[in-house]
Order: structure tokens, then sequence, then C-alpha cells
């Protein structure tokens, strides 16, 4: 990855060149931004400046021998770590096994989120992303060596909220004394979830969302989509180009007629229960990614129902099937009762993060709104 393959952020790209020329560079950097943003991508960017032979003005060479190896991320100075999780075909649950396959995901979804990525290697059930201890123990051995051939020795961490308190502690130390000419590019998307003593001990890089203008542009040069379209899925991603992308490619509307029928069921109370229940049959059978996805986008729906009842419908981006439907439930939903539904569906997501069983939570959910959509 080259900086001039992330779309915009001109002023960061500078700021992380000047502090590699200036040699000012930081031991532990935290890279945090919202979903879809450029922060895994800037961050691969900037390890390939930091190892580049012949370093440009403004980017790498991307012709020595280790701009070659980081655009193949076969780097031997280089070091990963993301979430991972026990697949049917890869038993062991420590990144380096993931490797081939985390190299086709970025090649294909540089921009790609966490349920992007365990959709990708094929997670299933209830199983969730995590990084364990005895992995960070691992990688802390390998970071502990003199750099192969490279300038520095760099570990990039991948979504490092995720690490547990026992991979946190396994990490703090080497983070507070680390080996000379050695990097840490922590990359996250909720600086929140993380452990203060992490945050202390990193130089923090606020990484924003991309705008409409850098989005629609960055769809029309890659996928070649006509500019109006493009203009139009830079609108309803909202910043999110991992998601831009899926609209663009036809890939990001599965998830409303699956909605809309929850819906309806709902709507109908009691005498739907038996569809209520095939429902939570079919939602607890999903991958616990998949599952918290689709209380990401009820909530999207609702925050747009409330816009939309109080009469602010230029900031609804949705179109077609989500458009009308929007338009038509909210005609019947009380409009008091929308903080109380958004309220259940937060903890409904909560409760799915701490892998309590999702038919239970799905079932509850779905008689507890069907008492708040009726009048």
């Amino acid at each position: 990855m080259f900086f001039r393959e992330v779309p915009g952020l001109s002023d960061l790209k500078n700021t992380l060149i000047q502090s590699v020329k200036s040699q000012h560079v930081a031991h532990a950097q935290l890279f945090h931004g919202p979903l879809g943003s450029g922060n895994l991508a800037l961050a691969l960017a900037y390890a390939t400046y930091l190892n580049c032979e012949d370093r440009q003005e403004d980017d790498s060479c991307g012709r020595c021998a280790s701009c070659v190896k980081m655009k193949k991320l076969a780097h031997p100075d280089v070091h990963y770590i993301f979430p991972v999780a026990v697949t049917k075909k890869i038993k062991n649950n420590e990144s380096d096994a993931f490797m081939p396959l985390w190299r086709e995901f970025i090649d294909a979804h540089p921009f790609g989120t966490l349920s992007d990525w365990l959709t990708f290697i094929g997670v299933e059930g209830n199983r969730q992303g995590n990084i364990s201890a005895e992995e960070a123990r691992n990688v802390i051995r390998k970071i502990s060596l003199k750099a192969y051939e490279g300038e520095y020795k760099i570990l990039i961490l991948w979504q490092p909220e995720l690490l547990n308190v026992y991979s946190a502690n396994a990490l703090l130390k080497i983070l507070e004394e680390p080996p000379a000419k050695t990097i840490f590019l922590l990359v996250c998307t909720d600086a929140n979830r993380l452990l203060t003593t992490i945050i202390s001990r990193t130089q923090r890089i606020g990484i924003p969302a991309f705008t409409e203008t850098e989005v629609s542009s960055y769809i029309q040069q890659k996928l070649g989509t006509e500019e109006k379209q493009a203009r139009h899925v830079a609108y309803l991603s909202e910043g999110n180009l991992g998601y831009a992308l899926e609209l663009a490619k036809g890939e990001g509307n599965e998830q409303h007629p699956w909605f809309a029928q929850w819906m309806r069921h709902c709507y109908r109370g009691i005498p739907a229960f038996g569809d209520m229940l095939k429902l939570a049959d079919e939602f607890d059978s999903q991958p616990k990614e998949q599952q918290k996805g689709m209380m990401e986008y009820s909530l999207s729906v609702f925050r747009d129902l409330m816009l939309w009842q109080n009469g602010v419908e230029a900031l609804v981006r949705l179109e077609g099937d989500e458009l009308t439907f929007v338009q038509n439930f909210s005609k019947v939903i009380p409009p008091e009762r929308l903080p109380l539904i958004t309220e259940e569906l937060n903890t409904a997501f909560f409760q799915l993060e701490r892998n309590v069983r999702a038919k239970m939570i799905f079932l509850d959910l779905s008689l507890t709104l069907a008492k708040l959509l009726r009048k």
C-alpha cells in the first residue's frame, strides 16, 4: 500500500512523511478512525514508507526490494496481528496461520471492516474474532529480534480494541521499553474500548471519514462508475469507503428485505409469533458479525425514521425500497416510541457482543418491538 493509493488525507500523509524525514518517529502510534476510513490503509502506506530504500518527496518509490515485499505483505521485518477465529479450514487461532488469507483480503478490501474480514475467512456461528495473549507473546519474541533487512522492525496491530486484559498486558511492557528501531502501529475503529494503559503509551493519529467527493472520485476511478451514481453512493455511504464499494458493486442491499419482513411481523404482534420464531431461528444460524450487522442496520433505519418524522427529510440517506419503507413506516410508529426502540436495539447489540444466545435475544427483542410499534 502506498500513500497515493489512499484518497484524500493530504495533511495527514504530509505529517507522517515529515516525521520520517525529521527522524521524529514515535515508537507507538494509534491510527484511529471510523468504519471504512483510511486508518489501516494509511498505516500500511506509512510502514511502506518507513522502510523504503529510495523515499520520494511525497511517497515510497514503489520499486525497491522493500516496497515490492510490502506490496505483497511479505516483508520479513513487518509483522501483523489481527483478530482471528477458528474456521472449518483453519484450526489455529493465531494470525500467522491466516496470513495467506490476510494478503488476499487486503488486496480485495483495503478499506474493509472486521465484519468483512471474519466473513472473508469463513467464520461461522457464534464465534467472534479475538487476539489471544499467547499470540501477543509470540509476536513480542519476534519483534525483540534485530531487523533482518529493513531500517525498522514494525508491528501492525489491527483492531487492538479486541485485546483482552491478558493480551494487552502482554504488550504493555514492550510498549514501555521497545527495542531500538521498533515501531508499533495500532489501527482501531473504537478508541473508547481500548485500555487506558494502551492509549497512554501511543501517539494518537485521528483519521477522519472520507468526504463525499473523495468517495465519489475513488469509485469512479476504481470501478468506472458513472459520476451521478458515484455521487449518490458516496452520499449513502457517509464516508465509509468499504461500504461505498459494496453499494457500487450492488452488494450492500441484502439486509433491507429481511429487516422489512421482520418489522412487518413485529407490527402484527402476537398473531405473527410463529413467523417471529422462524426468523429467530434464521437469525440464530447467522454468523455473529452478521447478527451484529443487522442490529447496526436496524439502528440506522430507525435513525432515518426519526429524521423523517421530525421534518428533516434532506438528511435521510436512503433511496428506492428503503426510502419507501421509511416513508410508510413513519406514519404508523408513535414518535415518542423511537428512543425506546433504539435503546432496545442497543441493548440487543450489547448482549450479542457478550455471547448471549442470539435466538433468545432476537425473540425477546421482537416481542418488545411488537409492543412499542403499535399505538
